[in-house]
């Protein structure tokens, strides 16, 4: 019996069961610097971070590892729209963590969910 429901909930999680369910939680809206709105969504199975007030995308359809975390090489800042980087965004209980890395100097930010 142990052995069927085992089965079953290995195929649950290779269709999809729980990991696809913890992309559409971490998807919404997440304050960014205390001021700006960003409108994280998970599309085709990639992360888009858009800031709502003029649509500047940062994530660039990040694709997710098996650790949870998203990454990517495409990233970009809003203060250096010319430069893309290699990002990483990780989700936390109440937020995420972005980081992005050029050059070997990396920087992070914390941001809140709405």
């Amino acid at each position: 019996m142990f052995r069927v429901f085992g089965w079953i909930g290995l195929a649950a999680l290779l269709a999809g069961g729980p990991l696809a369910g913890a992309a559409g939680a971490q998807e919404g809206t997440y304050l960014r610097k205390g001021k700006e709105l960003i409108e994280l969504r998970v599309q085709d199975g990639r992360l888009f971070c858009t800031r709502q007030s003029d649509g500047f995308e940062m994530c660039h359809g990040m694709i997710r590892g098996e650790d949870g975390s998203w990454r990517g090489r495409q990233m970009r800042h809003p203060a250096m729209k010319f430069m893309k980087f290699n990002g990483t965004v990780t989700f936390t209980g109440d937020g995420l963590k972005i980081q992005g890395c050029a050059l070997g100097i990396c920087r992070a930010e914390t941001w809140v969910k709405q």
